[in-house]
């Protein structure tokens, strides 16, 4: 099955459970690709005790995920990804939602 998560959160917890679903996913032999969407992009500021996220995003990498994050929100945040993400557009949101057998949004 190939999913796609969007993530528009910055709560941490909720953008944290998003990425263990997807690395579940992925040990499933899924397909899972992530798009940072709006407040989704600031997801690699987001690391605490409880909720470390970016344990969370290298397991997800390791396992063959894909991120892609908004350039006009990271533009808009005045910010800039890692090397994790690769900055898209919504053609590529639109692409990776009509070809998704399953859509999740967190």
């Amino acid at each position: 099955m190939k999913l796609a998560l969007i993530i528009y959160s910055n709560d941490a917890e909720t953008v944290w459970n998003g990425l263990r679903l997807g690395i579940f996913s992925l040990m499933q032999q899924d397909s899972v690709e992530i798009f940072l969407l709006g407040k989704g992009v600031e997801m690699q500021k987001l690391d605490q005790t409880t909720f470390n996220i970016s344990e969370q995003l290298s397991s997800f990498l390791e396992n063959g995920g894909k991120v892609l994050a908004c350039g006009t929100c990271l533009k808009l945040r005045e910010t800039h990804q890692s090397g994790a993400c690769e900055i898209s557009t919504l053609k590529d949101l639109h692409n990776l939602i009509a070809t998704a057998d399953k859509v999740l949004t967190f």
